[in-house]
């Protein structure tokens, strides 16, 4: 397996890396996370799951049985791929004058 594939594997999957985006802005509660990304509450659960057990977040104790999350050195390490997919998503052929967008167009 390449190092993408291995890298993909982990992050690849729907909302995870808008859930490290999120993070990388500081900890985060659950509720918060739910709300800011509108990801439905059993994908979140999943998602959060699936990054802690690739050491990419951590879960923090709180009171009241409240649950919040931070991201590992692991997890701040994606700062730069992140970045630059924002980069590249902002320079998206759908946001030219003519209209046309890549995705649906055929």
């Amino acid at each position: 397996m390449s190092d993408l594939a291995k890298s993909l594997d982990v992050v690849g999957a729907r909302w995870a890396l808008l859930i490290v985006d999120r993070l990388l802005d500081g900890p985060q509660r659950y509720g918060d996370l739910q709300r800011d990304l509108g990801v439905p509450t059993n994908m979140l659960a999943t998602r959060l799951r699936e990054l802690q057990e690739a050491g990419v977040l951590t879960r923090l104790p709180l009171k009241h049985n409240t649950r919040a999350y931070a991201l590992t050195e692991r997890g701040r390490a994606l700062r730069p791929a992140i970045e630059a997919l924002a980069a590249w998503g902002a320079d998206a052929p759908g946001d030219s004058p003519s209209g046309h967008s890549g995705a649906g167009a055929r």
